[in-house]
């Protein structure tokens, strides 16, 4: 799950999109793209706030978690303990987070066996929820910060942070399924973006390239190596045409350190920048680069204070991984 790196208030659409929208039957409107896609973006349904606006979250209801599964601190109401993403290596610290990111890569790949057209991303929550209580664990993003569902469904035009709701799968849809949980007192984080029955071929190259961009930050990694390498390294990738067709990479969503912590030190960023510190052994940390469709990356949230749209509404893809920083290189646990 990603962070924030500058939060947008916008709560309106996007002047490039004046038409009126048809009423969908759903808790989200949506609509396809001319079919002559005038802008290049493809064809696909685009993922809108339902209206009358409804501000927050709070109508949501939340899922149980059994009583005897150990919680995060934030859900009690305590602070959690940041840090600085290092972890102490060859221990039972380290034995925990490998647990933590062994049962969050299981429960993605369950996640991704349950994408199918005509499935609501909210029984995907549901049963992903009921996957990670059964192993023992906790779903993180349940109430952190407030956010009321145990997994984030992004969808097509959506970066980040999409809530689980009652919208079927749309064939040619691509969904992005993002997946923390907390398992004996350790977070465990990744994500992926599913194809959902016959998706075009912008958008089965937007989820290719965006798998490419995460194997080139990984291969930046290493003991002694800087973070800023990581963005630099997908920077360069996707600064050419791929297919012909323009990407971008958003800047306004960061990975993060990770482990007792759900977001701790050090921020990751996926784009060219000139941040100083140096990967040292014990780091872990997630590279979750958001790629879209286009030069114009720009996001915008929905009036719920969580789903991050991109303003054109082109699509977006992300997938993430947690790194681990070792005496020899750089381990990817998910």
């Amino acid at each position: 799950m990603s962070c924030r790196a500058s939060a947008c208030s916008k709560l309106f659409f996007s002047p490039t999109r004046r038409t009126r929208l048809p009423t969908a039957p759903s808790l989200h409107r949506r609509f396809s793209t001319p079919i002559n896609d005038p802008e290049g973006l493809g064809k696909y349904s685009v993922i809108l706030p339902e209206e009358p606006f409804v501000f927050g979250v709070s109508h949501i209801k939340n899922r149980p978690v059994p009583a005897s599964i150990i919680r995060p601190p934030y859900v009690e109401g305590f602070k959690e303990k940041k840090g600085n993403g290092v972890i102490e290596l060859g221990g039972k610290e380290e034995e925990r987070v490998r647990r933590a990111a062994r049962l969050a890569r299981d429960t993605r790949n369950y996640a991704g066996s349950l994408v199918k057209v005509g499935v609501t991303t909210d029984a995907i929550d549901e049963a992903v929820h009921e996957f990670i209580v059964g192993h023992g664990a906790y779903p993180s993003p349940l109430l952190y910060q407030g956010f009321p569902k145990s997994i984030c469904t992004s969808v097509n035009n959506i970066i980040v942070h999409g809530i689980p709701d009652e919208r079927p799968l749309e064939d040619g849809d691509i969904v992005n399924i993002d997946i923390t949980v907390y398992l004996d007192g350790y977070h465990g984080d990744t994500s992926q973006t599913f194809l959902v029955g016959d998706v075009d071929d912008k958008g089965r190259a937007l989820c290719t390239l965006t798998n490419t961009a995460l194997k080139a930050g990984v291969k930046a990694c290493g003991p002694g190596k800087h973070f800023r390498d990581i963005g630099r390294a997908i920077h360069n990738l996707v600064k050419k045409p791929y297919e012909g067709m323009d990407f971008s990479v958003s800047p306004q969503f960061t990975g993060h350190g990770i482990g007792r912590a759900f977001h701790t030190l050090p921020w990751v960023l996926h784009t060219w920048n000139e941040e100083p510190e140096v990967m040292v052994p014990g780091h872990c940390f997630t590279i979750e680069p958001p790629l879209v469709h286009g030069s114009d990356p720009r996001a915008w949230i929905f009036p719920d204070g969580w789903t991050a749209s991109t303003e054109n509404c082109a699509r977006s893809a992300q997938a993430e991984h947690m790194i681990l920083i070792t005496e020899k290189g750089a381990e990817v646990l998910t």
